[in-house]
Parts: C-alpha cells; structure tokens; sequence
C-alpha cells in the first residue's frame, strides 16, 4: 500500500513513517520544513521526501493520506485530498488501528518529560528482554531510532494532549487505548487549541476514561491538576510516586545522579545514572511503576535505568570547545526551562551557565507563557533571548524585570556575538528551543573555534 504522510518531519509523524515502513508499507511524505534528526533518520530508512506541499506530489494519487495535525485548511496538499476525495486518516487514527490493535499499550502522557519517560521505559523493557515496539516523540540514544514495531505484545507510546488534526480535535492519546498509563504532570499549555487547564484536564480525563479496570494509572502526589483528573471519575487503579506516594526516591546526590528507590516503604535498589535533575528522578519513579506492571522486578528495571542515555535534544551535549560546552535542550515551557536549568545548575557547581532560548512554540509566540519566563532562568548566569521581528509580543518588556542579566537579540549573528563575548573556557552554554533554531548549535561551535 502506498502512505503519504503530510507533514513527515514532525517528530510523531516521522516515527510514524519508521512504523508504516516496517509494516511492508511503500511509504513518501512531505513538509514545508525539511530538518534533523527526523529528515536524516527517514532518509536513513529510504523514505522519499519532498519539500512542501505542491498537490503534484499526490499524483499518482496514494492510497492513503495521513495529515499531520500542523496543516490545516487552506493549505494546497489538504485542499486537493479533498477536493479528489482521497483517502484520507489522522495519524493517531492510523497508528491506532494498524499498529495498537490487540498490543499491551503503555501510554506516557504530560505536559512536560513524556519523551524522556517514554524513552526510560521503552529502554527498561528492551533491557529486561521483552523487546517493546514503540513509538516516541524523539530519537533515544539507546535505540538510535524513535520507532519500531516490536514482535511482543507490548507497546510504548508517548501519547500528546495535542489534537489529532483539523478534521479531529481530540487529543492524539483518545485513540492509543492504553493498559498502562503515566500521567506525568499538568500544566497549562498549548494555548493554540486549549482555552484554559480544565479543557486540557477534560481531555485526560477521556483517556482516563479508556483504560481498563485491570489496567494501571500511575500519576505524581504534587500534582493538582492531576488529582482533579482522577477525582472526575476514575475505573483503574492508581499508583502514586513522589512526596507521599507509594513510589518514592530519596536523594543519595543533589543533581540526582544517584539515588535510592522505595516502594511502599521498603527500599528496591539505587539508581547510578548519567541523568540529572529532580523531573529526572521524577520520570524515573513512574518508569520503574509502569514496568513493574508488565512484570519487570524493580531490582532488574532499576538495572536498566543505570544503563539508560539520554533522549536526543534532551540536555545532549553536542560540542566540546576550547573548554566551552554546548548543550542542545528541548524545553519550551517556563517550568521546563527552570527544572532543566535546575538540574545542569547542580551537576556543574558554580561554573559560569548562559542559556540561550526561543521562545517558538505555539503557546509561546501567543504570548500564553510570558508571566513565567523572568523567573525560570534564575540558575542561569547570563541569558540571551532570541525574538524574531514576527514574535507578536514584547519580549524584551517581558523579561526585562528578571533577576538575572539579559540580552534579546534578533538575529542568529547577534546571538553568537553576545555569546562569544561572555564565555570563558570552563563555561556552559545550554540552547534551548523545540525546532532547529537555524542550526545554532552548529555555528556557534564554528565561531567559538
């Protein structure tokens, strides 16, 4: 059958794509942004990809379109499927009925770490020997790939509050079935398609409403939104980690790199990993919850997370030079940005810490996030913000009441000229963004040389 998916390199798509190709599938795509490490791995794979969305490349006509929930009406590609009346499938709609069906699905939902947990507990299963199919969000260093089929049962999925596409609203998890299910934390976000929390929380409390009574709901005690989710109505039973919960961790290091684990009080064993920062040690806690469910002894799933590397663009560090570290991070979110900056902050002491932010996602160019951003970046010691003339707000006015000193720039050139300026050999400079930033990393390694 042949599959061409629309909008291909966004990271569900692309691991869609690895999937439908193993199935025996001749699958093409196309997207207005061709960029790593999603277009080197579906080149990798042989997947034929074009650069944006001429209707000729529809013709041949496939025998399937899967449309990624970025495009919308008005945009070429939708409006000839419509118009020739082609075949057409969200793709969690497609994932849903040719790869889900009939598997043991573990589902990783949150507002922030769900490719990182995905990753642990897809890695956690590997390393225990029960071979997981999965599907994530980005590329585990531990696999080299962000999806595969699998031939057991069991299937790890991190399942987005996002919608499904602009011919289905509901978040992309309503359709994955989970038996297993971690509900990592809940915040505010995605200010593009939900007007406030409780519209998110009613959207995890459809998927609640799917998981079987002999399944499991693993959530965090510090949650608010989380609990209100659960008191909605709630058929499963719950495991809880964190403060208070059956799960708990108990710090043996402050960036937690080392730590011991314990449940329902009595102690399972100690993790020793290359990870840092308590939404780490947080991740790790429902990790080791969600595998004990499929039957891995705590002792062998704390094993496995001893061996665990991190998730590409999760804190990767991608440069060495004269000295100086560069680090690539996905964080987009002002908690996200605060624990992630946490967590460096207690692994390199008092080194000197510039971070360097985009604020790109949907939330963020709305402006939905901006309170929070002055004080998430308190660890850092220097930041420099990047704002692109189509910001729409004044990030500049935003951020001017942080405590810490502060550039905005709106220019790649600018940026790497600003840094230059500031480091010194011994320094750690993090990039934080959810796309390709222009390939900063890149140039900044170059022009530190």
């Amino acid at each position: 059958m042949h599959i061409h998916i629309l909008g291909i390199c966004g990271t569900f798509m692309g691991s869609l794509a690895v999937l439908a190709k193993e199935l025996g599938h001749h699958v093409t795509g196309s997207d207005a942004n061709v960029y790593p490490p999603m277009s080197t791995q579906l080149q990798a794979q042989g997947i034929e990809l074009t650069q944006g969305y001429d209707p000729a490349q529809l013709d041949p006509a496939p025998d399937v379109v899967v449309i990624g929930n970025a495009l919308s009406r008005g945009n070429p590609a939708v409006e000839y499927v419509l118009n020739k009346g082609l075949p057409y499938v969200s793709g969690p709609q497609w994932l849903a009925d040719h790869v889900l069906q009939g598997r043991w699905v573990l589902a990783v939902a949150g507002t922030h770490g769900k490719t990182t947990t995905s990753s642990m507990l897809a890695w956690v299963l590997e390393h225990a020997g029960m071979a997981p199919g999965f599907l994530i969000g980005g590329v585990p260093q531990n696999f080299a790939v962000s999806a595969r089929l699998g031939d057991t049962p069991f299937f790890v999925v991190e399942a987005d509050e996002y919608d499904s596409a602009f011919f289905d609203k509901r978040s992309k998890f309503v359709h994955y079935r989970p038996r297993t299910a971690i509900l990592n934390n809940l915040e505010f976000d995605h200010a593009d398609i939900f007007p406030d929390l409780p519209a998110i929380e009613r959207q995890f409390h459809h998927l609640v409403r799917t998981i079987p009574s002999e399944g499991l709901v693993i959530h965090p005690t510090t949650e608010p939104a989380l609990q209100r989710v659960i008191e909605m109505g709630c058929w499963t039973p719950v495991q809880t980690t964190g403060v208070d919960g059956q799960w708990q961790a108990r710090l043996l290091s402050d960036d937690g790199s080392r730590f011991d684990v314990l449940f329902e009080g009595v102690l399972q064993g100690t993790v020793e990993w290359d990870m840092t920062g308590q939404h780490n040690v947080a991740n790790a806690l429902a990790t080791l919850a969600a595998a004990r469910h499929v039957g891995v002894v705590p002792s062998m799933a704390i094993d496995g997370l001893s061996a665990f590397k991190s998730v590409k663009r999760r804190m990767e560090k991608v440069a060495e030079v004269h000295g100086i570290t560069i680090y690539d991070d996905f964080a987009h979110h002002p908690t996200a940005i605060a624990t992630t900056l946490d967590g460096l902050r207690k692994h390199i002491g008092d080194a000197p810490l510039i971070a360097v932010i985009e604020p790109r996602s949907n939330s963020m160019k709305l402006g939905a996030h901006r309170d929070g951003l002055p004080q998430s970046v308190v660890q850092a010691d220097h930041v420099v913000w990047y704002a692109p003339a189509n910001l729409g707000w004044d990030l500049a006015a935003t951020v001017a009441s942080s405590p810490v000193p502060t550039n905005v720039c709106d220019s790649l050139e600018a940026i790497i000229a600003e840094v230059k300026a500031q480091v010194k050999p011994g320094t750690h400079v993090v990039i934080m963004s959810n796309g390709g930033f222009g390939g900063l990393h890149g140039k900044l390694a170059e022009a530190l040389q």
